[in-house]
């Protein structure tokens, strides 16, 4: 423990508030200033007295020395070294100074004084006494003074430090770019350009003399392959010709009749206005050579003028699709209107259509300002609801009463239908959710109600 040492200087004020007979108050005025009271908040002592200012200096401090102030109505007295005197005594030898309640009186004060001054119901006792002496600053004990600074092994957190950013730099530099050469794009391109310049030329492949004769001997077979289809003769077809690429002459000739099945079964698609085939493109005539090919490969069917086909005419030349008459074949593609209907050709039948006719609306309780041409606005609406309706029952029709309550900012607080007789539920329904979602004009006095009165007529 630290001896403390003693204070010395001019003593200080000690003062005692004491009301009701009981000290209330105790304090030390450590540093040596001016004590005031009154019952302003500002006051060293705040006392309830309309006798004295609102912050009356008690206690004056004037050049190093106290002064005792007090009031004409102020009462007690005061010890002096020479001996014990009132308050009232003290007057005529006291310093006067004019003060807002009165005269105030000034009696200067030594250290060995004291006394009390009475204020009202309020009294004060004084007495100077000895400073208190300076208490040390609280220092904590030197146990506790240590932290985690003085358990920390710095020699070990160095070392780790040093370590992980030795490694950190290491992994870092391995992932980093900063080592790789530099590129030059332009160094590299070029080089590569001038590389390609010089590779030498690719070598000259010469072609065997079976395989250069190969495509002539393949053409000969090709190009007699129609003849023998277009002539009509059958036996062309039985050898097989060698040199055309692997594919022999019946196989050939079936391929031939697969095309002529597949040109008879497009002629079905042949209008007067274009054909499905390249001959027939522009004009939409069919080349009766076309039909004889077919006859000839046996996808024709029945017997007429042309390669056996009842084509209804003479042969040679063409045939249009439609325009030749007759039956059998010639008929393929006809257009008149003397054939049956065909598919796809339908007659809209109209259902009924609604009508929805809407009274004046009865408004009360208030008035709403636009509530006609809102009511007016909801026609489409209904109708719409009517139509709705007459898709499942085509005979409908009757009428009904929306009774809407307006709230004070002009929404439909509810809407409850009446009457509705020989409509359904889903078209009075789908009525009243059409007021439901009006919006009126505020009404005035805060509230209204309309009565909106349809009817649903189909014509």
């Amino acid at each position: 423990m630290r001896a403390v040492a003693p204070v010395t200087g001019p003593k200080v004020l000690r003062i005692g508030l004491v009301q009701g007979g009981k000290v209330i108050e105790e304090r030390v005025i450590k540093q040596r200033t001016h004590v005031t009271i009154g019952p302003s908040e500002k006051s060293m002592f705040v006392i309830p007295s309309k006798s004295i200012p609102p912050s009356f200096r008690l206690f004056e401090l004037v050049g190093g020395e106290y002064f005792l102030n007090f009031l004409d109505g102020m009462t007690g007295r005061v010890a002096f070294k020479a001996g014990v005197s009132e308050l009232s005594a003290l007057k005529s030898s006291a310093k006067r100074a004019p003060a807002s309640n009165g005269n105030a009186y000034q009696v200067q004060l030594s250290e060995e004084a004291r006394g009390k001054i009475v204020v009202g119901e309020t009294t004060f006792l004084f007495q100077f006494v000895a400073p208190p002496p300076v208490q040390p600053k609280p220092q904590l004990p030197v146990s506790v003074k240590t932290g985690i600074a003085n358990d920390i092994d710095w020699t070990t957190t160095i070392i780790a430090a040093f370590s992980f950013l030795f490694h950190f730099g290491a992994v870092g530099s391995i992932y980093s770019d900063w080592m790789d050469p530099v590129v030059d794009d332009e160094v590299d391109v070029a080089a590569l350009l001038e590389s390609v310049k010089q590779l030498p030329p690719p070598p000259v492949v010469e072609q065997p003399k079976e395989n250069a004769e190969a495509p002539a001997a393949s053409a000969a077979p090709t190009a007699e392959a129609p003849k023998a289809a277009g002539g009509g003769n059958k036996g062309a077809a039985a050898g097989p010709a060698k040199g055309s690429g692997g594919m022999s002459d019946a196989r050939a000739s079936a391929l031939t009749n697969e095309l002529a099945q597949l040109d008879m079964q497009m002629l079905g698609a042949l209008n007067s206005s274009g054909n499905a085939t390249a001959s027939v493109l522009s004009s939409g005539d069919v080349p009766t050579g076309l039909l004889e090919n077919a006859a000839a490969s046996g996808s024709g069917v029945g017997k007429g003028g042309v390669a056996g086909l009842n084509m209804g005419g003479a042969g040679g030349g063409t045939v249009r699709p439609g325009a030749a008459g007759g039956g059998g074949l010639a008929s393929i593609g006809n257009t008149g209107a003397s054939g049956p209907a065909t598919a796809g050709s339908a007659q809209t039948v109209k259902g009924p259509v609604g009508n929805a006719q809407v009274g004046g609306a009865a408004v009360s309780g208030g008035s709403v300002s636009n509530a006609p041409s809102i009511v007016a606005g909801m026609t489409a609406g209904f109708r719409r609801c009517y139509n709705k309706g007459l898709q499942e029952d085509p005979s409908m029709k009757g009428s009904v009463r929306i009774t809407a309550k307006i709230g004070p900012n002009g929404e439909v607080i509810s809407a409850t239908p009446s009457g509705g007789s020989g409509l359904s539920g889903t078209v009075v329904s789908c009525v009243v959710a059409r007021v439901q979602s009006a919006q009126f004009a505020p009404p005035e006095g805060g509230g209204a109600t309309v009565v909106i009165p349809v009817t649903f007529v189909s014509q």
